[in-house]
C-alpha cells in the first residue's frame, strides 16, 4: 500500500488529486488531506438547494463538487479526510472495510468510535465522520470526514439554505447531530498532531505501507483540477434541474420571480406581482433565458438595460440582491 501525506489545503487540488490516483494507480492507496474553509458538495445535489450562498460569498469560502454521492459536508483545519483506494472486488457499498482502521485509531485515543447506519462514525451517538463512495474501471475510492476540531458555528450556517427557496431535483442531506473527536479525548493534541498520529497507526498495521509523494504528478493534477474542479460548470451548471423561487415586498410593490433551471442554466424565467411597468415585463424574462445561474453572468445581461422599464422602481442591485 501507498500512502500520501498531502500537504495542500486547497479543494480542487485535493479532489482533482483522488479522481488523478484512482484513474491512474493499480496499488492500493490511504491519503490523508486537509481543505481549509471549503463546501464539498455530493455529486448528485444542487449546489444553491445546499449552501447558505450569501455566507459563502461574503465569507469567502470555497464550493467543490466531489465525484461520490452523499451529502454536502464544511471542510476547516479542524478536519482531516482519509481516503482509501483499491480494487473493487465487491466492496462497494462495503463501509465496516474501510472504517474499522479508523475506529480502530479512534480507540486508542480512549474515543469509543462505532460505525452506524451505512456510513456514519458516531461518537456518544454524535456524528465525527460520514463516508462515501465512489467506482471507476474496477477501482474504488472510499473516503470520509473526521471532525477533529471544526468550527460547528460555521457548519450550521454555511450548509443553512431556505427550503422555498429551490425545489430541487437532487439529493438532499441529511441533517446530522455532530460532535468533534476532541471533545471525547483527554489528549491535548492539536487536528495537525491528530493527523500525524493517525497517519502513524495506519502505516504500522498495513503490511508493506510505505510513504509515496505526489510532488512529481502535480502539474498533471494542477490540470485536472483547472479543466474540472475550479469551473463553475462542474460545481454549480452539474447541479440537477430545479425550480428556483424568491418573493420580496418593495415599496413600489411585490415582485415574485420563477426560474426554471437545467445544467446550470436559465431555461424558463417568468415574473409576477403588483408593481407597474412602462414595458412588457416577458421581454426582461426572455433576456434572462439561456444564462447561467450565476451573478456574474446575469449582471452583465443585464448591463445595457434599465430594470425600472420593466418593474417601475427597481434598480439593478435590488433585481440582482433578489435572486442572489
Amino acid at each position: 500500500m501507498l500512502f500520501i501525506n498531502l500537504t495542500s489545503t486547497n479543494p480542487y487540488f485535493n479532489l482533482a488529486c483522488e479522481e488523478f490516483l484512482l484513474e491512474n494507480f493499480t496499488e492500493d492507496i490511504f491519503m490523508l488531506w486537509q481543505n481549509d474553509n471549503t463546501v464539498v458538495i455530493g455529486r448528485n445535489q444542487n449546489t444553491l438547494s445546499e449552501i447558505n450562498y450569501d455566507y459563502v460569498k461574503e465569507n469567502d469560502i470555497r464550493v467543490v463538487r466531489r465525484m461520490s454521492g452523499g451529502g454536502a459536508v464544511y471542510h476547516d483545519k479542524g478536519n482531516v479526510n482519509f481516503t482509501f483506494i483499491k480494487s473493487a472486488d465487491g466492496l462497494f457499498a462495503d463501509y465496516k472495510t474501510f472504517t474499522k482502521p479508523i475506529i480502530d485509531f479512534l480507540k486508542t485515543l480512549g474515543a469509543d468510535a462505532v460505525l452506524s447506519g451505512r456510513n456514519d462514525i458516531l461518537i456518544d451517538g454524535k456524528k465525527i465522520s460520514g463516508n462515501a463512495q465512489f467506482t471507476k474501471c474496477g477501482r474504488i475510492l472510499h473516503h470520509g470526514t473526521l471532525l477533529f476540531s471544526s468550527s460547528s458555528d460555521v457548519i450550521s450556517k454555511v450548509l443553512n439554505v431556505s427550503e422555498e427557496k429551490i425545489k430541487s431535483k437532487g439529493v438532499k442531506s441529511v441533517k446530522s447531530r455532530v460532535t468533534n473527536i476532541s471533545e471525547h479525548i483527554n489528549l491535548p493534541i492539536d487536528s495537525r498532531e491528530f493527523k500525524e498520529r493517525l497517519a502513524s497507526f495506519v502505516v504500522k498495521n498495513y503490511e508493506n505501507c510505505q510513504e509515496y509523494d505526489i510532488q512529481g504528478l502535480a502539474d498533471k493534477i494542477n490540470e485536472l483540477s483547472r479543466k474540472k474542479y475550479e469551473t463553475w460548470e462542474w460545481n454549480f451548471g452539474y447541479s440537477p434541474k430545479y425550480d428556483f423561487l424568491r418573493k420580496k415586498r418593495f415599496p413600489f410593490g411585490s415582485v415574485e420571480v420563477n426560474l426554471y433551471i437545467e445544467d446550470g442554466i436559465i431555461k424558463n424565467a417568468k415574473i409576477y406581482g403588483d408593481f407597474f411597468s412602462k414595458k412588457n415585463v416577458d421581454e426582461f424574462c426572455a433576456i434572462l433565458s439561456g444564462a447561467k445561474h450565476k451573478k456574474e453572468e446575469i449582471e452583465q445581461k443585464l448591463l445595457n438595460v434599465n430594470t425600472d422599464d420593466y418593474i417601475s422602481g427597481m434598480n439593478k442591485s435590488d433585481f440582482l440582491e433578489l435572486l442572489f
